[in-house]
């Protein structure tokens, strides 16, 4: 059988099961997208699985955060390790929880930074080579695994034309684009001093349209994306799939799930889970039910210091897959999970797996992705790339997972990534897509086309507009998310009007 027909078959299985789904379900509660009415939906699918809560304390989870905020902020991305403290990563360790620690120290020889509490615990993070920094178990201080030294496999950048280096041909763009318009969108998107920009790029038909920079970064600097790299995660997926180490609709081969033959998260298909769609159990802040007395699990599976493959692994089912739809950090990390089987089991090194199957490919070199103590990517959030690498991941998706002529990734995984998950427009909330990618398909008040993003906290995106061809990719510190955010809606119109619909 061809892959194409191979592919055809998955996509016919895929269809029938949602029409079997939907005719199944069709006495189930419908939601209008309020809280109430999404609770009511989830709680006629709920199954009868008891919620376990993470272990330890809260304040020293956060603090693990924070320990290897800084030192990500520090040690790979390079900014002042006293603004970072007031201004980066406010997700994994909330602003409010920083003034309980009592002492402070950067060592820059080791490339560490240990935080000490009041009740006397440590929480430390020190940076190991291209596995970034790691936030060591409590009452450690090292690693479970060997780091690994990744090295891009490219010619030098600064010789090497766009998008494989870094020279861009500014006179080679089609005539009759409004160049005043586009620099003062440009200088809009980048927004005021409260937005925190580090790093604002846009391309046009594959090519660097305009850029700006905080003084802080240049074009090759790291920086932290948070859910961005969600669906860096499910691009890797893809090229595993295409690759033909898995198919999108089989079901996932998660270790701990074939211990049971009764176990119902067995009937879980990759897809589902990439759709934020799998049904899994923890406690994440964007749930309607969020329990706020609970430290989250979402949260825990960055500081929790443990082996996070498995503990999203050992979660319990609380809905049937495909169903109910809920952002929540099981999913990628339990795609993380497979693409590091599927790597070692075919014996390449995993670390070096991204780098030599996309970030070469598509001309990336200071990508990394972080990970946990036993050396797992943690994929829901901790890549750091420069913004120029976050859009020409975007390119890949404009150009239908094909570059430079190589096909990345499988045909129509491109409409599964930008169309919107069934269980999220059965929830009322029609904004989620495949592959971890946000969707926005409707032309809306604001008049914009329709689009498909990665996002992440504190105001990460990378917006991809197909009808014009067009890449926009903004980055900045965590603080700034609001300021920002709004200087990029109303640099949007701008541009659109400043380039031709192309599509």
């Amino acid at each position: 059988m061809t892959r194409k027909n191979s592919l055809l078959n998955s996509a016919l299985i895929a269809w029938l099961s949602l029409v079997i789904s939907a005719l199944s379900n069709a006495q189930s509660p419908t939601s209008d997208g309020s809280p109430a009415s999404i609770n009511e939906r989830a709680d006629y699918f709920r199954l009868d699985n008891a919620y376990i809560p993470p272990p330890g304390e809260a304040l020293h989870h956060y603090t693990a955060g924070f320990a290897k905020i800084l030192c990500s902020a520090v040690f790979v991305t390079g900014l002042d390790p006293a603004d970072a403290a007031v201004n980066m990563g406010g997700f994994i360790s909330p602003f409010n929880q920083r003034h309980h620690v009592v002492n402070t120290r950067v060592d820059r020889v080791r490339e560490e930074v240990s935080l000490v509490l009041p009740d006397g615990v440590v929480r430390t993070a020190r940076r190991y080579d291209n596995q970034g920094c790691v936030a060591h178990s409590l009452g450690e201080n090292n690693i479970d695994f060997n780091p690994s030294i990744v090295e891009a496999n490219l010619p030098p950048a600064h010789s090497t034309p766009w998008p494989m280096g870094d020279i861009v041909d500014e006179d080679s763009f089609p005539a009759g684009l409004d160049v005043e318009l586009i620099q003062r969108a440009l200088n809009t998107g980048f927004g005021p001093e409260e937005a925190r920009t580090l790093g604002l790029v846009v391309t046009y038909q594959g090519k660097v349209l305009g850029e700006r920079y905080s003084d802080e970064v240049d074009i090759h600097t790291p920086l932290e994306s948070w859910s961005m790299t969600k669906s860096l995660t499910g691009t890797l997926m893809g090229v595993l799939i295409q690759q033909g180490e898995y198919e999108l609709w089989q079901k996932a081969p998660v270790p701990e799930w074939q211990e049971d033959p009764n176990d119902p998260r067995q009937e879980i298909r990759i897809g589902d889970i990439m759709r934020m769609s799998s049904g899994i159990m923890i406690n994440a802040p964007s749930d309607p039910d969020f329990d706020t007395n609970t430290y989250p699990d979402h949260v825990y599976l960055y500081t929790g210091g443990v082996n996070q493959y498995h503990y999203a692994a050992t979660r319990p089912q609380e809905y049937p897959p495909n169903t109910v739809g809920r952002y929540r950090n099981t999913d990628p990390v339990l795609t993380s999970y497979l693409i590091r089987l599927a790597v070692e089991g075919r014996g390449e090194d995993y670390h070096s797996f991204p780098q030599r199957n996309l970030f070469d490919k598509l001309g990336i070199r200071t990508a990394l992705i972080e990970t946990d103590t036993y050396g797992n990517f943690l994929g829901q959030g901790l890549a750091f790339m420069s913004a120029r690498a976050w859009a020409k991941l975007g390119n890949l998706y404009l150009q239908d997972g094909v570059w430079n002529g190589e096909r990345l990734l499988p045909e129509g995984y491109v409409e599964y990534a930008s169309t919107t998950a069934p269980a999220w427009i059965a929830d009322g909330r029609p904004d989620y897509g495949g592959a971890f990618f946000w969707v926005d398909n409707e032309v809306g008040d604001d008049g914009l086309p329709p689009s498909f993003r990665m996002s992440g906290a504190g105001g990460q995106s990378t917006t991809i507009i197909p009808s014009h061809d067009l890449v926009v990719v903004r980055i900045g510190k965590y603080t700034g998310a609001r300021a920002g955010g709004a200087a990029l809606q109303e640099m949007m119109p701008m541009l659109l009007d400043a380039v031709p619909e192309t599509r």
